[in-house]
């Protein structure tokens, strides 16, 4: 398939499921994962319609973003090192990896010396496993709290990574846990905005993830591909 099929393939797919659940399928906005294929790859992919890119490493995607500045939207998906800070923040459009009080902190001091503010994803580790980052639900409410005075920031919502699962149906529970915990939050009117965004779903899965409230999809494989040359 062409990456124009893929695309055409991935919007049919959403239209879909949001007719399932009764959702408008523009409040699903998908991130083309760009990060296992070349810079012209991504630059064919923008191309085509995808203009929202998703990577996860600097040196890995800083080709990619001197090649395509200014023609698509930038985000950061990956666990970001406290002094790698310097590199994403005021080129990518938003961070989906929050997980630490030590990278808010510095994420701040960086977007306040740009004169900016991130809008920031707060990494939830949903199901529990030791190899995802992420803090634990029950950390979330206070760590929020603790982001007040860092004006640098906007937390506009929540992200977690489901397990990989063969029966997409399983990772369920993970993404309403997710839902569920934006909702508590929003509750406790510890933010002067609620939360409003959830980047949770992958390319398989990412139907389920929209049936419980994405509003972010990370899509690589499905809508990219892979190049194994390049990953």
């Amino acid at each position: 398939m062409t990456l124009e099929q893929r695309l055409k393939d991935v919007e049919r797919r959403i239209a879909e499921t949001c007719a399932r659940c009764g959702r408008e399928p523009g409040s699903v906005n998908v991130v083309a994962v760009t990060k296992y294929v070349s810079a012209e790859t991504a630059k064919r992919a923008v191309e085509a319609g995808m203009r929202h890119i998703g990577e996860n490493r600097w040196p890995a995607a800083e080709e990619k973003w001197r090649l395509l500045e200014g023609q698509a939207v930038f985000h950061y998906i990956g666990s970001l090192q406290s002094r790698k800070v310097k590199d994403v923040v005021g080129k990518f459009d938003y961070i989906h990896s929050l997980d630490r009080l030590s990278l808010a902190e510095e994420i701040h001091k960086r977007a306040e010396a740009l004169g900016i503010r991130v809008p920031c994803f707060l990494q939830v580790n949903v199901s529990g496993e030791d190899s995802k980052h992420g803090l634990a639900p029950g950390a979330v409410s206070a760590f929020v709290a603790s982001l007040g005075k860092l004006s640098g920031i906007r937390l506009i919502g929540l992200m977690t990574m489901a397990p990989i699962e063969d029966n997409a149906e399983k990772t369920r529970p993970v993404f309403a846990g997710l839902r569920k915990l934006m909702d508590e939050i929003n509750g406790m009117s510890l933010l002067d905005e609620p939360l409003t965004e959830l980047s949770m779903g992958m390319s398989g899965d990412f139907e389920v993830a929209i049936e419980e409230g994405a509003t972010w999809v990370r899509l690589g494989s499905v809508l990219v591909g892979h190049e194994e040359n390049d990953g």
